[in-house]
């Protein structure tokens, strides 16, 4: 029995919830995963998971195990690292993770020049809205938005953006353009939702949040579905500032309702500390630090907020 091997897998199980799951993840048959699981447990002489209908469920065993197994897996990721020269020069695979518009609009193509200048390094770009661990996901780099808890990870912050109110012009010349966010009640909206509705629009007034119920006429669960709808003067988007930057520039929407804006919310990356930093995140730190601060930078300018 390969232990590193039982141990990947078993993690792989934790991690995903079940065996099926670790399958998956490992692109290795069920039988297999179930097996180096169960190998594992005999040479250990002790029961390390509990296989509900739903979901494992670690044993006290277990628990104490996985702990112990993670930290061997990274000190031994760790020993490939250095010997395969990731300390020496750029080289290696970088986890990066980004908001989904946020990530299409301005990290991807910040990461196409990074891999033209760095050949020797590859970049996993993953998309998504949701948060996740990125030390649990082994994840080298995560861009965040939002005020962040406190935590062991390292921040460098890069900027801010804000939610805002915006609209096409000529939509704001046939229904006039509101004075307060309560007159959005009587106007057409664009919702971003999905299989939830959303129809409460917080707004900043008087140093208090408050909200307005809006008429929906045209809802959609991508933002850029709803930048697109506000641009075709459908209604009211409420988006954030660079989700909109593009189509003020142009001119296709228009900016309203400012002076109730919620507060700025900053944009950071994150990354795990550690005493000695891979050179390819170094690298693609000081590759991308410079100019997503740029970026933001123009976002503010453009959308008024600098």
């Amino acid at each position: 029995m390969d232990r590193f091997e039982a141990m990947r897998t078993l993690l792989a199980a934790v991690d995903g919830g079940s065996l099926s799951a670790a399958s998956r993840a490992l692109h290795v048959p069920l039988a297999t995963v179930s097996r180096r699981v169960s190998d594992l447990e005999a040479r250990l002489g002790a029961q390390l998971l509990v296989r509900t209908s739903r979901r494992l469920q670690l044993t006290e065993e277990g628990a104490a195990y996985i702990a112990a197994a993670r930290r061997i897996l990274d000190e031994l990721d760790e020993a490939e690292r250095t010997v395969s020269g990731e300390y020496r020069a750029p080289r290696g695979e970088l986890a990066v993770t980004a908001p989904i518009m946020f990530g299409k609009l301005h990290v991807a193509p910040i990461v196409h020049d990074f891999l033209a200048a760095y050949p020797d390094v590859s970049v996993r770009l993953i998309l998504l809205d949701g948060v996740i661990d990125i030390v649990e996901a082994h994840i080298d780099l995560a861009l965040r938005i939002g005020h962040l808890p406190d935590s062991a990870l390292v921040a460098r912050r890069l900027g801010e953006v804000r939610w805002m109110f915006c609209a096409n012009p000529d939509y704001l010349d046939r229904r006039g353009t509101p004075a307060h966010p309560a007159e959005l009640a009587d106007h057409s909206c664009i919702a971003f939702e999905g299989l939830q509705r959303y129809r409460d629009w917080p707004y900043a007034d008087g140093g208090q949040t408050k909200t307005v119920s809006i008429k929906s006429r045209f809802s959609v669960n991508t933002a850029d579905a709803v930048v697109g709808a506000a641009a075709a003067g459908l209604g009211v988007a409420r988006i954030m500032s660079y989700q909109a930057a593009q189509t003020i520039v142009s001119g296709a929407t228009r900016p309203i309702l400012d002076e109730y804006w919620p507060a700025a919310m900053p944009v950071h990356l994150l990354y795990g500390a550690r005493q000695q930093q891979p050179l390819k995140l170094r690298a693609f730190l000081d590759f991308v630090t410079p100019r997503l601060q740029a970026r933001l930078a123009e976002i503010g300018a453009g959308c008024g907020l600098a």
